[in-house]
């Protein structure tokens, strides 16, 4: 079944149903770069929601994650299989469950998939399920109140925010730069190498916006040889009065995801200029970003009851922001710096 503008209903209304926010970044691109982009994200939030389905044993989780990585890899690997979810299962909306009950489609549309762009949708899920793997694998058999585990050093965070999006950023490059400018000068390593720091910005805010979350789950992103050394175990950290104590390293890993959301930036400036709906696509996760950088330099990170979140009203604006600056180079090049700095101001 197609929609009004030819693309198949599974990569538009399901789209939708799964990630309103990613929906308006993908809809804002060219057509020739849609499908292949809107098929990954659905694969890829499909071995998600298998993935956090915590009232699912982790056992029945990673077969079902080695189950779906093989077909994806395999067209005649057997069908993947998983466990039914109860209706009332909280961490898996009425969404994820139609588009678990739809991965066939999803498959068929891969399999049927140019030979190239079938190879880097391959590649860049392979990754991910990696990742997701890996985290089962670390923290899959914690649960509330059983004690916290954490990522032994800086080296597992970066390579963690790579495998389940720094790689996300690399596919995204191969996609664009072959489909929509491929005979543009530009320097293709330093492209490439921007646009993973992109994506590891944007999972580094996700880590350190949810700390408290995940630490009720037993779970914590940051690195243990750090709280080592500022004399906090992971389990510290389940005490909001101990923000004070964390305030060093959680601001250090603040600093690097701003770090990593300027060479997002210098991304978002290397695609040429003409390519506007691409630009637009990739400012505003950047932009709504920063903004959410600034929330966590505020007090309460540690605080489960206050998750901070952009409002709609943000979004708006940013939307506005981008859009109007548009035709004058000066005010665009310098949006990102400027917004950071009346947010800061």
């Amino acid at each position: 079944m197609f929609g009004a503008d030819g693309s198949p209903v599974l990569l538009t209304t399901l789209l939708r149903d799964v990630s309103r926010s990613f929906y308006l970044t993908l809809r804002v691109l060219p057509s020739r770069v849609r499908a292949p982009i809107g098929l990954a994200y659905l694969l890829a939030r499909a071995t998600d929601t298998l993935a956090d389905a915590s009232s699912v044993p982790v056992a029945a989780r990673r077969a079902a994650l080695e189950s779906l990585r093989d077909r994806i890899l395999d067209e005649q690997a057997p069908n993947p299989t998983w466990p039914d979810f109860d209706p009332s299962t909280p961490e898996v909306t009425e969404g994820e469950r139609v588009l678990l009950k739809r991965i066939p489609e999803a498959l068929a549309l891969l399999d049927h998939s140019s030979v190239w762009e079938k190879t880097c949708i391959r590649t860049v899920l392979e990754t991910i399920v990696g990742g997701q793997i890996l985290d089962l694998d670390r923290f899959g058999g914690m649960s509330p109140g059983q004690g916290v585990e954490a990522l032994p050093d800086a080296a597992a965070l970066d390579d963690y925010t790579y495998r389940v999006a720094g790689c996300v950023g690399e596919f995204w490059t191969q996609i664009c730069r072959h489909r929509l400018f491929p005979s543009v000068a530009l320097d293709d390593e330093a492209f490439r190498a921007d646009g993973v720091r992109f994506g590891k910005g944007l999972q580094l805010i996700n880590i350190l916006r949810d700390l408290p979350k995940d630490l009720q789950a037993g779970r914590c992103y940051l690195p243990l040889d750090e709280l080592k050394r500022e004399g906090l175990t992971p389990a510290d950290l389940l005490d909001p009065t101990q923000e004070a104590r964390l305030r060093p390293i959680y601001d250090r890993w603040l600093r690097q995801a701003e770090s990593h959301l300027v060479a997002g930036w210098n991304y978002v400036l290397s695609i040429p200029r003409g390519q506007i709906r691409v630009r637009l696509a990739c400012a505003w996760p950047i932009l709504i970003g920063i903004q959410t950088l600034v929330r966590l330099r505020q007090p309460g990170v540690l605080n489960a009851r206050h998750r901070v979140k952009i409002s709609r009203t943000d979004v708006r604006s940013i939307l506005w922001a981008t859009l109007w600056r548009l035709p004058f180079r000066r005010q665009w090049d310098g949006l990102f710096e400027s917004m950071k700095t009346s947010r800061d101001s």
